[in-house]
C-alpha cells in the first residue's frame, strides 16, 4: 500500500473551549499524518453521552478539543508506515485512539485499562469535523451493509454495549437502566440471542418505553417501578448514581450490575442485603481493539439497525442540547 502526501488546504470543525459556552466553528489547516496515522475525510460522527460530559466539564481533557469519538469515513492521506488501509477505504474511529504499549495493562492485554492513553475527541481531537486525524492501529474496518450514518454509533455505543454485554455471562433476563444509544443497539443483539430485556426509562417516558418495546424488550417502565420478573443482570447506562441500588434490588442472588457509562453520579449508601447474596457490582472502562473486532464480526449476522437523527455539523450544539434533554430516541449523528 502507498501512502499520498499530507492533504493540503483548510478543514472545518466544531471546537470545545469553555464549559457553558457553545461549541464554535473553526476553520484549521488540514492535518498531516504522521508514520502511522491517518487523515480522514468525515462522512458522519455520532453524538455520544460522553461529549456531554466532555463540554458539560462532568471530565477533564485537553482545551480546546474538537469533540467526537464515534467517526466514520474515508481514507484520504496516510503514513508511509500504514499497511492496514489504503486510500479511499471506509474505517471507523473510536473513542480509544491510542495506548502506550509499555505499562501493564498493556502488556496483559488490558490495553482499556492503559496508564497514558489518547481518548479520540478528549485528548486528541475528533469528529465534530470535515476532517480527522487517527492512528491506524486503532481504527476499524465496518461492515459495508451499514451505511455511514447508521454505523456511527456503533463505534462506541455499540461498542461499550457489547463489552457491558459480556460481563454478565449467561444473564437470559437483563434489566437495561437508560434506554438511549447503547441500550438500543444491545436490546436488538441481546433479544436476537434469547435473551428478555426490561428496560428502564426516565419516570413517565412513555414514549421511550413504546420505542424499547418496540425494539423487543419484554417490558419496560420507569426506573422506579419494579419490574414484573426477576432480573439475572442488569447494565446501568443512564450516568445516574441513584439506580445502583434500585438495580442491584431488581437482581436475584448472584446476579450482576454492570455499570457501563465513563462518568455517574454519586452512588447514594445503600443496604449491604442489596449486595450480599453474592451480588456483583462493575464497571466497565473504554473498550479494546480486540473488542471492536469481536462485536463488529458479531453484528455481520444478527439483524442489528440504529435509529438515528441527523444534524449537520454546524448545528452540533443543537444534538448535544437534544441529547442532554432526553430529546433523542436512538442516537444522534452529525453529518459534515
Amino acid at each position: 500500500m502507498n501512502g499520498r502526501p499530507p492533504s493540503t488546504g483548510i478543514m472545518r470543525a466544531m471546537e470545545f473551549k469553555k464549559v457553558g459556552s457553545p461549541l464554535e466553528m473553526v476553520e484549521r489547516a488540514m492535518p498531516a499524518p504522521g508514520a502511522s496515522q491517518v487523515v480522514v475525510q468525515v462522512a458522519a460522527c455520532g453524538v455520544c453521552r460522553t461529549d456531554l460530559h466532555v463540554v458539560d466539564g462532568d471530565i477533564r481533557g485537553l482545551r480546546p478539543i474538537v469533540p467526537g469519538h464515534e467517526i466514520v469515513g474515508r481514507v484520504v492521506a496516510m503514513g508511509d508506515a500504514v499497511t492496514r488501509f489504503d486510500l479511499d477505504d471506509r474505517i471507523g474511529v473510536p473513542w480509544l485512539g491510542a495506548t502506550c504499549g509499555e505499562c501493564r495493562y498493556c502488556r496483559t492485554r488490558q490495553e482499556n485499562l492503559c496508564d497514558a492513553p489518547q481518548f479520540t475527541g478528549f485528548s486528541v481531537d475528533g469528529g465534530f469535523a470535515s476532517h480527522a486525524l487517527a492512528e491506524a492501529d486503532y481504527c476499524f474496518a465496518l461492515p459495508p451493509a451499514i451505511d455511514d450514518a447508521h454505523a456511527a454509533p456503533l463505534l462506541c455505543a455499540g461498542l461499550i454495549g457489547y463489552r457491558a454485554f459480556g460481563q454478565i455471562g449467561d444473564a437470559q433476563t437483563i434489566g437495561f437502566y437508560g434506554f438511549g444509544a447503547s441500550a438500543h443497539i444491545l436490546a436488538q443483539i441481546a433479544t436476537s440471542l434469547g435473551c428478555t430485556i426490561a428496560a428502564f426509562t426516565r419516570p413517565g417516558d412513555e414514549e421511550g418505553q413504546e420505542f424499547a418495546r418496540g425494539l423487543g424488550c419484554a417490558w419496560a417502565g420507569g426506573s422506579d417501578v419494579t419490574p414484573p420478573f426477576e432480573l439475572d443482570a442488569a447494565i446501568i447506562f443512564a450516568p445516574v448514581g441513584a439506580l445502583v441500588p434500585l438495580a442491584l434490588s431488581a437482581v436475584r442472588k448472584g446476579g450482576t450490575v454492570v455499570c457501563a457509562g465513563i462518568h455517574m453520579s454519586d452512588i447514594p449508601a445503600f443496604p449491604y442485603e442489596l449486595l450480599w447474596g453474592e451480588r456483583k457490582l462493575r464497571s466497565v472502562a473504554n473498550l479494546t481493539r480486540a473488542d471492536g473486532e469481536a462485536f463488529f464480526a458479531a453484528i455481520a449476522d444478527l439483524p442489528v439497525r440504529t435509529r438515528i437523527e441527523r444534524f449537520a455539523l454546524d448545528d452540533a450544539n443543537e444534538a448535544l442540547d437534544k441529547l442532554r434533554n432526553g430529546r433523542i430516541k436512538g442516537a444522534a449523528v452529525v453529518v459534515p
